[in-house]
């Protein structure tokens, strides 16, 4: 779902890109659903949320394992703001639950933006003005609820001006990245992902 100012009709080149969007393939773990876009930061916008489950039901459930799980929005402004510098702007979120190691791990936050970056440049999509965070939570449990195991998630937050004619690319670059954060190994080189299922 986008939205656009009342009664006009989205733009060309947005129109191009939700098809873009929309025809973009990921894994058979990634199930993506378009969502309602926020409004007013930009004339036109789209919002994914996507989940990335197990293929495997954990034994006594009755749903797959949710492995990570996120948002991306895509954000057109004809009018090119100077702090994108380019007419479309990606604004992206992903979270997952890690091992108890890395909750010490030093390099957690570097490794988790060069993920990022690399799913760009794995997919050859072409960017500027990239920035985010990367953020680790801890959760330790304690009095009645000590018994539980602590946790830890990562989180990363990410935002880049695409520069590329083919937006799916971005797209296609962040299901890279929700797989990776979700302990995925990479699909082996020739194999070809299978369309996600919408619901």
């Amino acid at each position: 779902m986008f939205t656009r100012p009342t009664g006009e009709e989205p733009a060309e080149a947005f129109s191009r890109a939700l098809d873009q969007l929309r025809s973009t393939r990921a894994r058979r773990e990634v199930v993506l659903t378009e969502v309602p876009a926020p409004q007013r930061i930009a004339p036109y916008a789209v919002a994914l949320t996507a989940d990335v489950l197990s293929r495997a039901v954990p034994s006594g459930a009755e749903e797959p394992e949710e492995l990570a799980s996120g948002r991306f929005v895509l954000l057109h402004d004809p009018s090119a703001p100077e702090p994108w510098d380019s007419t479309f702007r990606a604004v992206t979120f992903v979270r997952a639950q890690l091992e108890p190691e890395f909750a010490a791990d030093p390099l957690l936050g570097e490794v988790g933006w060069s993920w990022l970056l690399d799913a760009l440049a794995t997919r050859g999509a072409s960017y500027t003005q990239d920035g985010g965070t990367v953020t680790r939570v801890v959760s330790q449990s304690f009095g009645a609820l000590k018994q539980r195991p602590d946790t830890v998630e990562i989180e990363v937050r990410g935002s880049w001006s695409p520069l590329d004619d083919d937006l799916g690319k971005h797209l296609a670059a962040w299901t890279d990245l929700l797989c990776t954060v979700a302990g995925l190994p990479p699909l082996p080189e020739g194999v070809a992902a299978l369309p996600a299922r919408r619901r």
